[in-house]
């Protein structure tokens, strides 16, 4: 395995975005140029539920208690990129984690393409349009009930896509992934570098 790429000032990475944004795709390019590790929020979720017994019907404070183990885990620990919907959300004061936002939207009026979403998420999942969409608008629904009740002394306009909990936003409705890439390559430093490198 290769040696992690050190960043002077960054020690982990959060990727948040809505449901099949395009999140994980970037995550997973990032991991590959500084060979650090990626964590997907919904792996870890899954696998925290099983640990502890819950199948469906969890209680709130078995969300809590995963949060918190994400925030321990970026104070902890070293060269992981967090992929999760909260990671960003949860990663608000913590010194040395570069949260990115992934959307996909218009940006001219910021108007958020789910058709574009759905239609990614039924490629990729290889399901129907009907049940991309229900993925899409159901399950986003009803996690923004609860994380609104549980972060956000339930107020309705709360959502966690906004903007002011991130350190740089992606368009991936602007940008293709190699644009995307390339965003955080040159955020985090590493861009002029590689075409140096490349010449």
């Amino acid at each position: 395995m290769d040696k992690p790429v050190e960043l002077s000032k960054i020690h982990n990475i959060t990727i948040s975005g809505r449901i099949a944004s395009g999140a994980t795709t970037l995550a997973h390019h990032v991991a590959k140029e500084l060979h650090w590790e990626v964590l997907d929020g919904g792996k870890l979720f899954r696998a925290f539920s099983k640990d502890h017994g819950y199948a469906e019907g969890r209680p709130d404070q078995f969300d809590l208690e995963y949060e918190e183990k994400i925030k321990d885990l970026l104070k902890n620990q070293k060269h992981q990129i967090v992929q999760s919907h909260l990671a960003g959300f949860d990663a608000q004061g913590i010194e040395g984690v570069l949260k990115i936002l992934v959307v996909c939207e218009d940006e001219e009026n910021g108007e958020d393409k789910a058709d574009i979403r759905i239609d990614r998420l039924a490629n990729r999942d290889t399901s129907s349009v009907e049940e991309a969409k229900r993925e899409v608008f159901e399950r986003e629904t009803q996690n923004l009930a609860k994380w609104r009740r549980l972060y956000a002394n339930g107020d309705a306009n709360w959502v966690n896509w906004d903007k002011k909990y991130y350190d740089l936003v992606v368009n991936t409705f602007s940008h293709n992934q190699e644009e995307s890439l390339a965003l955080v390559l040159e955020t985090i430093g590493l861009k002029g570098k590689k075409d140096e490198q490349a010449k």
